[in-house]
């Protein structure tokens, strides 16, 4: 696994992938994780840092966080079963500047509405914060809700896309 870390608004970044031909500077973004964020990845002896492997997915964050870019063109190296890729497939619809519910993102996915929960669940365990805009995902009645990274972070997100909060 390769890994690097980059400064941000929200704290210092941990990025992981793996290489890869086709992704844009040879590296699939396996996760995004913040500081203290619930289920992260933690780094391992074997791990190699790798900061140029991961320079085009630094500067697409910069110039998100700047409010230049609001969407990613990165490959991904994410694993998860059917129905959280089917999941974050959905929250990767939701437009910048733009949230949904937990029972919206169950009927794109053509799940019924029991199954908001686990919805919520795939939300939650998504590994690629920022990247995978889990942040834009909000209560039924317009609520923050849970974010793995902390509801301080989900603010300055949705700030940063202009919606209100």
């Amino acid at each position: 696994m390769l890994y690097t870390e980059t400064d941000s608004p929200l704290g210092r970044l941990l990025l992981t992938g793996l290489p890869s031909a086709d992704a844009p500077g040879g590296t699939a973004i396996a996760s995004l994780s913040v500081p203290g964020q619930r289920n992260a990845p933690a780094v391992q002896p074997d791990w190699r840092r790798e900061p140029a492997a991961f320079a085009e997915a630094a500067r697409q964050l910069a110039a998100y966080f700047a409010g230049e870019r609001s969407d990613f063109s990165l490959a991904y190296a994410v694993q998860g079963t059917e129905f959280r890729r089917r999941v974050w497939d959905a929250l990767d619809a939701v437009p910048y500047g733009a949230t949904t519910s937990y029972g919206a993102l169950a009927a794109r996915i053509g799940a019924p509405r029991a199954a908001v929960r686990a919805v919520g669940g795939a939300v939650g365990a998504n590994p690629l914060l920022v990247l995978r805009p889990c942040h834009r995902v909000i209560g039924a009645d317009g609520s923050l809700t849970g974010y793995a990274g902390g509801l301080e972070r989900k603010r300055l997100l949705l700030a940063l896309e202009n919606v209100p909060v």
